[in-house]
């Protein structure tokens, strides 16, 4: 097995269409601007290549990887995902690894001193947005023709608006996101399921339901300080679980803040003074203020956290479908075997029972390529491995299960089964190898954090992960608005003022849940927005919208 490592990193961060000779319509073009010519770039590319082929390059290539390299699976240069790129796909990596821990700033440190590598997965548009204007992102809509699995599940799965979405000013986008057959939903809350049982409730419909319940918990078992605690406050008062509800309120919010605005049906508006932003933290204040939401969740540590949840000390705690799973083996541990999780579904709220866009869209972290990939003798390669990898049904396949006969077998009904000795999530308990750790599979890195068909997505969910799934698709999802293209100018005001405002709603918002400020100072709040250059922003933003000249 061949694999060579960069050491770009340390040195930076210390600083089916037949293939046309001619990329169509749109190329991002010679030095002169005009269209690129393909002739001298088909170093091992397939000529018969299309959807439903089985790529191999028709001779090796080797091709730099910007590796996110995960403490919980850190890279290994005998995985077996690496040996069968080089035996069944003819290609080799020649990898540039960057820890997790410094992912965002070493990632944007490279691509802005051009020493990034040819693909750069695990990243999202917003990620490389500020940086597509010194040239050193390829605009890799200017090769679709090139990418036809790509293309043929945007036109299947009716993505084609939410694509366009990602143009910037310049009318092209610079990374290949991932696809989702369907939204992916799996942050909500994980209940006590037992004692939600012995008090005669059932899950909660809506927010009010759900605070109602905790009321009765917190009668029921009187040695518990609150019934409910948080997690996930990093970068604000527990993201996840604002996002997950932000639906609900109308609004956006955590991990889902984004650019913080939304879409009202007319013209984006300020996110975090909105009336939606306002009722979605008032409900969570008044948690607190009522002695069901423990204040110590909104700045605790995880797992400070979980041990709350798993040592009965709390009857809620904020959860995804994977988490879920962990907080079990918690209570396993703590020798409660008769503790049972239960992750609900996510609660309606007074908006109704929506998701919000973020949460119920179909895109995952994708892909950006580096300009000089294009400068390669073999670039129609790369291209073509990059769209039977991350968009191909095989590509998928193989990217979340590895191979069958020796990661898992499959049955005459298609259903797949783990080898005796490998493990993923719990799903064979009993194996002894994990398909990530050692094998290399089931790796956002080379999955786009598991973009895929619906029956890939279910295939390694438990049989609960699967109705939480159908549940939660059964939402009506929040408008998106139309894509904001800002141009550099108007990229450069806006981030600053952005930053800017995200920190100031951050602070009050944990302010306001926790009590330390009351809701009544919300007008006061909205001033300091405000001060802090809200009107432009918002107006910049629907400008770039197209919302307003």
């Amino acid at each position: 097995m061949r694999i060579t490592r960069r050491r770009a990193v340390a040195a930076t961060a210390a600083a089916t269409l037949g293939l046309t000779l001619t990329a169509c319509s749109s190329d991002s073009g010679d030095d002169d601007g005009g269209p690129v010519d393909m002739a001298d770039k088909m170093v091992g590319a397939m000529e018969d290549y299309g959807v439903g082929t089985s790529f191999k390059a028709t001779a090796p290539i080797e091709l730099g990887l910007m590796y996110r390299d995960h403490p919980n699976y850190p890279l290994q240069d005998d995985w077996s995902i690496l040996e069968h790129f080089e035996e069944d796909r003819n290609v080799t990596f020649d990898i540039q690894s960057v820890p997790l821990s410094d992912w965002q700033q070493k990632r944007s440190l490279l691509i802005s001193s051009g020493d990034a590598a040819d693909l750069i997965p695990s990243t999202y548009a917003a990620d490389v947005e500020t940086l597509t204007s010194g040239g050193a992102v390829l605009p890799v809509s200017d090769y679709l023709d090139y990418l036809p699995n790509f293309m043929d599940k945007v036109e299947k799965w009716g993505l084609q608006e939410d694509l366009d979405r990602l143009r910037q000013a310049d009318g092209k986008f610079y990374v290949l996101p991932g696809l989702h057959e369907n939204p992916k939903p799996s942050y909500s809350v994980a209940i006590r399921g037992d004692w939600w049982e012995d008090a005669g409730l059932e899950d909660p419909k809506t927010w009010d339901e759900f605070a109602d319940q905790l009321e009765v918990i917190k009668e029921e078992h009187p040695e518990i300080d609150y019934p409910y605690t948080e997690r996930w406050s990093i970068n604000g008062p527990m993201e996840a679980t604002l996002q997950a509800a932000a639906g609900g309120f109308g609004t956006e919010a955590g991990w889902g803040f984004g650019d913080g605005v939304t879409w009202n049906g007319s013209e984006y508006e300020y996110t975090g003074a909105s009336a939606g932003y306002k009722d979605l933290i008032t409900y969570f204040a008044d948690l607190v203020e009522r002695g069901l939401l423990d204040p110590e969740g909104i700045t605790q540590d995880d797992d400070s956290a979980k041990a709350k949840f798993t040592t009965g000390k709390a009857a809620a705690l904020g959860s995804n479908d994977q988490e879920a799973v962990v907080y079990r083996t918690g209570f396993e541990e703590a020798g409660d075997k008769d503790a049972e999780v239960k992750h609900i579904v996510v609660p309606a709220g007074p908006a109704g029972n929506l998701m919000d866009a973020t949460t119920g869209g179909q895109f995952e972290s994708g892909i950006a390529l580096s300009s000089s990939a294009a400068e390669r003798d073999d670039f129609v390669a790369l291209l073509q491995f990059v769209d039977w990898l991350y968009y191909s049904d095989e590509g998928l396949e193989f990217a979340k299960w590895g191979v069958e006969g020796e990661t898992y077998t499959t049955e005459s009904d298609g259903t797949r089964t783990l080898a005796d000795d490998v493990d993923w999530g719990g799903l064979n308990p009993d194996g002894t190898k994990q398909l990530n750790t050692d094998f290399g599979y089931y790796n956002g890195v080379w999955s786009l954090a598991h973009g895929s068909t619906e029956d890939l997505v279910k295939s390694t969910l438990a049989p609960e992960v699967q109705d939480f799934l159908d549940e939660m698709n059964q939402k009506e999802v929040a408008e998106n608005g139309p894509g904001i293209a800002m141009d550099e100018m108007q990229r450069e005001e806006a981030s600053l003022l952005q930053t800017n405002l995200q920190d100031l709603v951050m602070t009050a918002s944990s302010q306001f849940i926790l009590g330390d400020r009351p809701i009544e100072e919300w007008d006061a709040y909205v001033a300091e927005l405000e001060a802090a250059g809200m009107p432009t922003y918002v107006d910049t933003v629907n400008q770039a919208a197209g919302v307003t000249e």
